[in-house]
């Protein structure tokens, strides 16, 4: 499948052209891009490495020989077989095209190469976009004239149709639209209206090797932001390093009302997603939890029951809801609400991540007790991976050998008074590379380190173990400083999560000496999904765990970081 310098050549070639066309769309150059590489990338990744120039490789940019099949599957569309297509008006001369187009493109494609003695094979897809031959009946002319290989008349037909999945999905009018919401376009654009569902997510649409069509777009989509085309403007994500996720910046707040600022003396202020408070549960529409002194932005300046709409961020995360106004005073001298974004790198000084010493020799296993120290068996798995797929598939096995539900991983199963919640969390992000701590600085030792003194680590003296409650606030501390940041929604998280990065839930207990409670947000695999609503939106993410009940793979009880015994509860990304 194609990689950074295919997708670069790509643009080279064509990225100007795909500028144009989309001009007044909520398309872009990279959602084109990734609907080239998903339909034949494949092939054009082969043939430019041929010295074959650009137009040749369009001619060439044909496939999908399937035929029907007696059982009821294979093709369903027109036409199913060479003797269908053969009937129709100037159906011989366009198996004679087909025919040959197929045969042209396996002297470079190997994995055509065995079907070539069967003469009854031949082509339905054409074009870099892949316009399929059941449209023959209705424009004979667009494929008996080899309108395909021109890449403005391929261009075109694509965009006809992603119109038309524009308008099924009710996105007509949107101006924009999210990542998310490209994906599924190109899925409809891919299976049909009639095909899709959204509480399904990217998993639909043509399905090659348990990947289905959105996933695949969406890894493209990902990858297409981030490779830069010289001179030419594009939209860039960071490129990560090996064994790390693309994980997109902050976003920018867009309202333009009245600057605020939160007022709170006891409590934090709830933001919630409707104007108003539910008597039964009050905790239910609540999306964030502002602190005293924090800035928001007006939506629309206008009270509803009492509150107002507010645009916001918090510890990167991006929030959009309704707070009272009781609490809300106005933030003169303040020029915008300040996005925060994670610390690229962890400071080298001052500050920084501790892990608890171990005694030279000694191993410390799942099979142990859940000891302060850090696993360090040989042959436990991490994160290498450069691609959304590889990255994927490294979480999954770092939950698989973590195995935290296997009776004799002694580490992390509950006792009668404890539970390891945060012992599971620390060794999952350890495998993955990322920091966060088992152990932590002691606020004397912290003033020490702030002035610049080395301080060594001392169980109970300098450092001291962390739990749940502990791990919520130096998240909200000291979490972006090592490359944490918050996401506002379960729909991204669970979003970027699938995209190989590290996510977690965390919820503080309003009685501190109580347990609070830590999950790992996992990579949706097979037939391990999150729940989600008919609209798409995930309602639970696919979770990891110990506690109470250990599961490597589980949706948990909905919404369980709501429950009135957590005072604060976030969601936390990390590359």
């Amino acid at each position: 499948m194609p990689k950074a310098d295919d997708i670069r050549w790509f643009k080279q070639q064509f990225q100007d052209k795909i500028k144009t066309a989309v001009q007044g769309t909520p398309f872009t150059v990279d959602m084109l891009t990734a609907i080239a590489c998903q339909e034949t990338g494949y092939i054009w990744q082969t043939l430019r490495k041929r010295n074959l120039n650009a137009a040749r490789i369009l001619e060439l940019c044909v496939g999908d020989i399937i035929d029907s099949k007696p059982n009821g599957k294979g093709r369903k569309a027109f036409p199913k077989n060479k003797a269908l297509l053969i009937e129709e008006a100037n159906g011989p001369e366009m198996f004679a095209i087909a025919r040959q187009a197929f045969e042209d493109m396996a002297q470079y494609i190997q994995g055509y190469q065995p079907y070539v003695s069967n003469k009854n094979k031949f082509c339905r897809g054409f074009g870099v976009f892949q316009y399929d031959l059941q449209h023959f009946l209705k424009d004979p002319q667009y494929f008996l004239q080899k309108r395909y290989a021109d890449f403005d008349a391929s261009l075109e037909k694509c965009l006809v149709e992603l119109r038309g999945a524009l308008k099924d999905l009710g996105f007509q009018n949107r101006p924009t639209l999210t990542d998310l919401e490209l994906a599924y376009v190109a899925i409809v654009y891919n299976a049909g209206f009639k095909n899709f569902r959204a509480k399904n997510g990217l998993r639909q649409g043509h399905e090659d090797d348990g990947v289905y069509y959105g996933q695949a777009f969406f890894d493209f989509l990902k990858l297409s932001k981030q490779t830069p085309v010289d001179g030419l403007a594009v939209t860039i994500l960071p490129v990560p390093e090996a064994g790390t996720a693309p994980l997109p910046l902050p976003e920018p707040i867009e309202s333009t009302g009245r600057l605020y600022k939160v007022v709170v003396h006891e409590n934090p202020l709830r933001l919630r997603s409707e104007p108003r408070i539910d008597k039964k549960n009050p905790t239910a529409n609540v999306i964030a939890r502002l602190p005293d002194g924090h800035i928001v932005q007006a939506v629309t300046n206008k009270k509803v029951n009492d509150f107002l709409e507010v645009e916001t961020s918090l510890s990167g995360a991006h929030l959009r809801g309704f707070a009272f106004t009781d609490f809300l005073k106005p933030a003169p001298g303040v020029d915008a609400v300040p996005v925060l974004v994670p610390q690229a790198e962890p400071a080298a000084s001052g500050i920084t991540a501790v892990i608890m010493p171990r005694k030279a020799g000694t191993v410390t296993r799942r099979t142990g007790p859940p000891s302060a120290q850090s696993l360090n068996e040989s042959g436990q798995p991490g994160r290498k991976g450069t691609s959304p797929a590889e990255l994927r598939d490294e979480l999954a096995a770092i939950g698989d050998w973590l195995a935290v539900d296997k009776k004799a991983h002694k580490r992390y199963q509950p006792q009668p008074k404890s539970t390891f919640c945060n012992v599971y969390a620390h060794d999952y992000c350890h495998l993955a590379g990322v920091y966060l701590p088992r152990v932590w600085w002691t606020p004397g030792a912290i003033e020490r380190l702030a002035q610049g003194q080395t301080v060594p680590p001392h169980l109970d003296d300098t450092i001291e173990e962390i739990r749940a409650n502990g791990l919520f606030r130096w998240l909200r501390d000291f979490g972006m400083r090592f490359g944490w940041r918050q996401t506002g929604s379960l729909s991204s998280l669970q979003l970027e999560v699938n995209q190989g990065a590290v996510g977690i839930i965390v919820a503080r207990r309003k009685v501190d000496g109580l347990s609070g409670h830590i999950v790992a947000v996992v990579p949706e695999m097979n037939d391990h999904r999150a729940r989600r609503n008919n609209a798409g939106d995930v309602i639970a993410p696919l979770q990891s765990q110990a506690g109470r009940g250990n599961f490597r793979y589980g949706t948990g009880q909905l919404n369980w970081w709501k429950g009135i015994q957590f005072a604060d509860s976030a969601f936390w990304l990390h590359s």
